[in-house]
């Protein structure tokens, strides 16, 4: 496995868990410290991927305090739509079974 497929998949998976978080917990803002602890991410991860993070839509910047910043996913993105979209589809097709 090259060094861009390694990249590529850590990539994907801080992607998923940052989601995964912030979807278990919608309307709550967080701190990136509190995201990465929620997802079970190193800080350093977290705060080096967070530019792609935001770029991409999948967060937003709800408020600051002094030096702080609180994000929250963004529920108007179209990424964040179909994610959701998506879960909310494997949860009922549990349930059905």
């Amino acid at each position: 496995m090259d060094e861009r497929a390694i990249l590529h998949y850590f990539r994907k998976q801080l992607v998923y868990r940052v989601t995964d978080f912030l979807v278990d917990n919608p309307g709550k803002d967080y701190s990136k410290q509190d995201i990465a602890k929620g997802a079970g991410l190193s800080r350093a991860t977290v705060f080096n991927h967070w530019k792609m993070l935001e770029a991409s839509g999948i967060v937003k910047m709800t408020r600051r305090f002094g030096k702080t910043r609180l994000y929250q996913l963004d529920t108007e993105n179209e990424i964040t739509k179909k994610m959701l979209e998506l879960e909310r589809y494997l949860i009922s097709a549990v349930i059905r079974k």
